[in-house]
């Protein structure tokens, strides 16, 4: 059986869009949860480009936790410009030596790049037939690609047994993805990428309450 492939990705207008569509039945809330990975795998992948920022700028909203997290990355895209956050994103995630926000689970875990987090990461992700694309240069426990991950799991793209989603988010994402998230938000660099970590740490935290209730 061919492995699932953690592919870079860069969200489509109707996943932006649909990011925000009512959840009642279980199936359309995972089905949410992984357009809302999706999002943030594919804002972390990678800048966004002009047409993105529109679809963002349009969101609509509402007055869930979720909802203003929304809100404020579409000002954000609104007043955003292309080449701003092109170098934004430089600044933030590459830097010159490294960026201001370091995106991996192994440093913020331990500390350092390639670490053990990293190895048990590739470990689980092997049992579920999940490997890291060639085109992907990335080490698995880039953000992105763990949002990438989450997405494929959550939404059925990556064929898995029932609770792999909740399985990898609390041993691989729980552990340090809000502290990520609240680094991003107050960074120096930060402008249009201050909404997005405003939107994952919100997720993120859901995400945590929902884990944490009862099956």
């Amino acid at each position: 059986m061919l492995a699932s492939r953690i592919e870079p990705s860069q969200p489509s207008q109707s996943q932006v869009e649909e990011s925000l569509a009512a959840a009642t039945l279980p199936d359309e809330v995972d089905a949410a949860r992984a357009r809302e990975y999706a999002l943030l795998g594919g804002l972390l992948r990678r800048t966004p480009d002009r047409q993105l920022l529109d679809d963002i700028a349009d969101l609509k909203v509402d007055a869930s936790a979720i909802g203003l997290a929304h809100a404020a990355l579409a000002e954000a895209a609104r007043a955003a410009k292309p080449e701003a956050v092109e170098r934004e994103f430089f600044e933030l995630f590459i830097g010159i030596g490294r960026g201001e926000v370091m995106p991996y689970g192994s440093y913020y875990l331990t500390g350092f790049l390639y670490e053990r987090p990293l190895a048990r990461l590739r470990s689980d992700l092997a049992e579920l037939g999940i490997a890291r694309s060639e085109s992907n240069y990335e080490p698995e426990d880039h953000i992105a690609a763990l949002c990438e991950v989450m997405a494929g799991l959550a939404g059925g793209r990556f064929p898995a047994p029932p609770g792999s989603d909740e399985q990898i988010f609390k041993k691989h994402v729980e552990p340090w993805a809000a502290r990520f998230f609240a680094d991003l938000e107050r960074a120096q660099a930060a402008q249009f990428y201050r909404g997005v970590g405003m939107l994952g740490r919100t997720f993120i935290e859901i995400e945590s309450q929902a884990y944490a209730l009862p099956a």
